[in-house]
């Protein structure tokens, strides 16, 4: 007879979920789905991450198909909507784009979807820069949860609403890895 497993083991502060993918897989589910909608269009898109986790699956995402724009960035820490709740974030970064987004394509990358803020923030700041034809929002996974009317074109992996009680972080740069915690078993 086999030894049970657990259902989870612990690693420093966060359980690891052996029903979530590796990173390297979720990586791949994008770059396909990437592909696929960015068959029609008529230039290489410009691709921007959001400040960390979403820069971090930018970079890899940016060398997996292949690119030759070179990649931006957004801190989107002065678009935050709760900036007057919390304050300034310590390690606020300066946001580039190589180019102007102007009528052009943009694959906006983040780690995780959750409510829709940081999504809302970072086309705010987008558009600050200029108006792009068309904006593509990939994310390596998508937690459902949504308090604004934002969705993801492509994601790594969809969290179904029994898996809604789990946070997760996105660790890096090198390497990358999932940090998970499941409210209900914590608690």
């Amino acid at each position: 007879m086999l030894p049970l497993q657990p259902k989870y083991s612990r690693i420093g502060w966060a359980i690891m979920r052996p029903d979530i993918p590796p990173v390297s897989t979720l990586l791949d589910t994008l770059r396909t789905g990437l592909s696929e909608c960015l068959a029609d269009a008529e230039d290489e898109p410009l691709m921007v991450g959001i400040h960390s986790g979403g820069h971090w699956v930018a970079q890899r995402l940016h060398a997996a198909l292949g690119l030759s724009t070179p990649l931006g960035a957004i801190d989107i820490s002065f678009y935050r909507d709760d900036f007057s709740r919390i304050g300034l974030h310590p390690q606020v970064k300066p946001s580039t784009l190589p180019m102007n987004p102007d009528g052009r394509t943009v694959v906006l990358v983040d780690d995780v979807l959750y409510t829709g803020r940081t999504v809302r923030a970072a086309l705010n700041e987008l558009f600050d820069f200029g108006r792009p034809a068309r904006i593509i929002l990939a994310v390596l996974v998508d937690r459902g949860g949504r308090e604004l009317p934002i969705t993801a074109d492509v994601a790594g992996m969809r969290i179904t609403p029994e898996q809604s009680s789990w946070q997760i972080k996105l660790s890096g740069p090198d390497p990358l890895a999932f940090q998970v915690v499941d409210a209900e078993d914590s608690a």
